[in-house]
């Protein structure tokens, strides 16, 4: 008797999350995306595609509006509880608002991830709305002072694009990226002169142990209300250091300001004769 078998199943777990993953990525950008979009951002068959997209839609990680296809709130709670679970950001979010209240800049924190940063918070009011960055957002690393100080301080990526240019102004050699991380160092600060953003400037500073910089911070503003000297950098590398020393204090310093407190008992009275 022959005994003919059923070839194995091909779609794995670890497949099922590899192409969800794909699916995903395909919205890393700004606007809706339609079915023939997905499919052609991600090589998927048009089937599979669809039924990814539709089971996303029920489990409320994507949404849809007509044949319209965007993130759905569910990623939004995560990705917010993703920040807020993260024990660097609760060492810097209380310092964070004291900077910008002295200096009445846009603040950022970010960490470097491969050759780009990514923002983890941005603080700032109505100024905040004219420069193009949002949490979770990524920028090439060598054209914002956060990934420069990060990097002169830090492991440096293995390959930075330099032929990425976000203005004219954007460093375009290694022998530019070398000078200007050898400054860093040297001052223990980064500029930024509109090499990200026409008009507008950072001075940012690095977070973490001596020459093992985790993450940066950086004030922006537009070119004529930053100096690129002390008056900045001094609060910019106290703000810095301040993160790291709650960073490194543990849980103590860096637990939820929401936890409820416990009422003082009432000390009773002292009778005097």
């Amino acid at each position: 008797m022959t005994i003919t078998t059923q070839p194995a199943e091909t779609t794995t777990p670890n497949a099922v999350i590899d192409r969800v993953s794909l699916v995903l990525d395909a919205f890393d950008g700004p606007g809706r995306l339609t079915l023939a979009q997905v499919v052609r951002r991600t090589g998927l068959p048009r089937s599979s595609a669809h039924r990814m997209l539709d089971r996303l839609v029920q489990l409320r990680w994507l949404r849809r509006t007509g044949r319209d296809y965007e993130l759905g709130m569910r990623l939004v709670e995560l990705g917010s509880l993703a920040v807020h679970q993260d024990r660097l950001h609760k060492a810097a979010a209380p310092l964070l608002q004291e900077l910008h209240r002295a200096t009445g800049l846009v603040v950022h924190l970010a960490i470097l991830d491969g050759s780009d940063v990514v923002y983890l918070d941005k603080v700032g009011d109505r100024l905040a709305t004219a420069i193009p960055t949002r949490v979770g957002s990524r920028q090439p690393a060598h054209c914002a002072a956060v990934g420069k100080a990060i990097m002169a301080y830090g492991t440096q990526p293995d390959a930075v694009d330099l032929t990425v240019r976000k203005t004219r102004y954007s460093i375009t050699s290694q022998q530019q990226l070398a000078t200007e991380l050898a400054k860093v160092r040297a001052h223990g600060v980064a500029f930024d002169r509109e090499e990200s953003v026409p008009g507008f400037g950072c001075v940012a500073a690095p977070i973490g142990g001596p020459g093992d910089a985790v993450a940066a911070l950086s004030v922006c503003g537009p070119m004529n209300r930053m100096s690129f000297d002390q008056r900045l950098a001094a609060p910019v590398r106290m703000t810095a250091m301040g993160i790291w020393r709650n960073v490194e204090d543990g849980p103590q310093r860096v637990a939820p300001t929401l936890q409820q407190m416990r009422p003082l008992r009432p000390i009773p009275a002292v009778q005097y004769a």
